[in-house]
């Protein structure tokens, strides 16, 4: 071959060709992973943001009503309003990404909640704030849907599990941040800061925009117009209505452990504000192991399957969780409550993909989980009205109880489509080559 050997090697990158001459040569294999891992990076980090930016409050409940002279009950109305509005930006944004792509709405999501999150922090008085945080609702409810079709259309079929359990749990890493801003933070800097940083989730866009690469699979099935978008979604109405049932009682199951957990510590237990933030930082830890745990599970033993076990996990701990006597035997029943809770969570973005219409993924999957969110808004309000009637901790656990058992038999009666592909095989549909 003489001097100017040619070199090839489809794992090393480069193919010479010539003395001094190089041609860049893309291994698919290489290429499929890399835009795998920057597609659930990016929805990730847009989850774990939002969450962060959602539960900041729910350690402020006291701060918040001080500052703008209103009861507790006032400021846990702005949490329902957040919920009430998230199915409006679901809609939004789900129609956007079906018709124009995935990554141009979520870079446009993220910058519109975190300028709202900023806003939050100048709130002069109590209906400002109210109307800021529900606004904020419309960019959280945006968020999970086109993240979540984004990461699981991009993730290898035997990886979706996993990546699945990931993804979900960045809401819980959003939740630790949150307690841990709250532990560290809010005592030196005040509560205005905390929300200021929710700015920061605007330079995530900037990732999408150099690192993500735009979806293979919607790009195959793009929809026409919006009409056709509404017109799948039509056709597919009986599975919608039961994703829509589904995901209220997994929002009463989370919301109703999670939300007013710390005030419950906080009320019942007389527990500081620091030991409340500490433990919500380990019960966090516990729900970022589950979501993966299960996750993965849902890979070998189906999804329904999987999320059941977790919800046999939650049923098992209530006991300990609601009337446990310590603050050892607390900790640990709410760090295997979480394990539970977002082990269950970390099936449902692949779950809800797979059994949406291809044509539908960016939409389907997020607004029947908002719309969820906008049926279960109310789980902090029936919580705490069954506070005053039964104690705070039967009405958690009572609350929770019924919806478990609800899930159980809606997970038993369901169905669904456990590996499906999402993009068509080019060597199936390339024609044969001749010979």
């Amino acid at each position: 071959m003489g001097r100017a050997e040619t070199l090839a090697t489809m794992k090393g990158r480069q193919l010479l060709i010539g003395r001094g001459s190089s041609v860049q040569i893309t291994d698919p294999a290489v290429t499929s992973k890399s835009n795998a891992r920057h597609a659930v990076l990016a929805g990730f980090l847009g989850w774990t943001l939002d969450a962060f930016d959602f539960f900041v409050v729910v350690f402020m409940y006291d701060v918040l009503a001080r500052q703008f002279g209103v009861s507790k009950k006032d400021i846990i109305f702005t949490t329902f309003a957040t919920l009430a509005l998230r199915p409006v930006g679901a809609a939004i944004f789900g129609v956007l990404s079906d018709r124009y792509g995935r990554r141009r709405p979520l870079m446009a999501n993220v910058i519109y909640f975190s300028l709202i999150e900023l806003l939050c922090g100048f709130s002069p008085n109590y209906k400002f704030f109210l109307v800021m945080r529900a606004l904020f609702g419309v960019g959280m409810g945006g968020e999970w849907g086109v993240g979540a079709s984004l990461a699981m259309e991009a993730a290898p079929v035997r990886w979706r599990g996993i990546l699945s359990g990931i993804l979900q749990s960045g809401y819980s890493i959003g939740y630790l941040l949150a307690a841990m801003a709250a532990r560290f933070l809010l005592p030196a800097w005040g509560w205005r800061p905390m929300f200021w940083i929710g700015a920061l989730p605007a330079l995530l866009a900037l990732y999408i925009r150099r690192k993500v690469p735009e979806s293979e699979a919607w790009k195959q099935h793009r929809a026409a117009s919006t009409g056709q978008v509404l017109r799948t979604m039509a056709l597919e109405w009986k599975r919608f209505l039961y994703l829509v049932v589904l995901m209220t009682f997994m929002m009463f199951m989370s919301h109703g452990t999670q939300d007013l957990y710390p005030d419950f510590l906080h009320e019942v237990h007389r527990f500081s504000a620091a030991v409340v933030a500490n433990t919500a930082i380990i019960y966090n830890i516990g729900a970022v192991v589950g979501a993966i745990i299960f996750g993965h599970l849902s890979q070998v033993a189906g999804r329904r399957k999987s999320m059941i076990a977790a919800l046999g996990l939650c049923l098992l701990i209530i006991p300990l969780w609601a009337f446990g006597g310590s603050l050892a035997v607390l900790v640990i029943a709410a760090f295997v409550m979480q394990m539970g809770v977002q082990g269950a969570w970390g099936v449902i973005p692949v779950h809800l993909n797979e059994m949406s219409a291809d044509a539908t993924r960016g939409l389907m999957p997020g607004l029947t989980y908002q719309l969820g969110i906008l049926i279960a808004s109310p789980t902090n309000a029936i919580q705490y009205s069954l506070r005053d009637r039964v104690g705070y901790q039967w009405a958690i656990a009572g609350f929770e109880v019924v919806t478990i058992l609800t899930l159980t038999v809606l997970l038993l009666l369901g169905s669904e489509r456990h590996g499906r592909s999402f993009v068509r095989d080019p060597q199936k549909s390339a024609p044969a080559s001749p010979a």
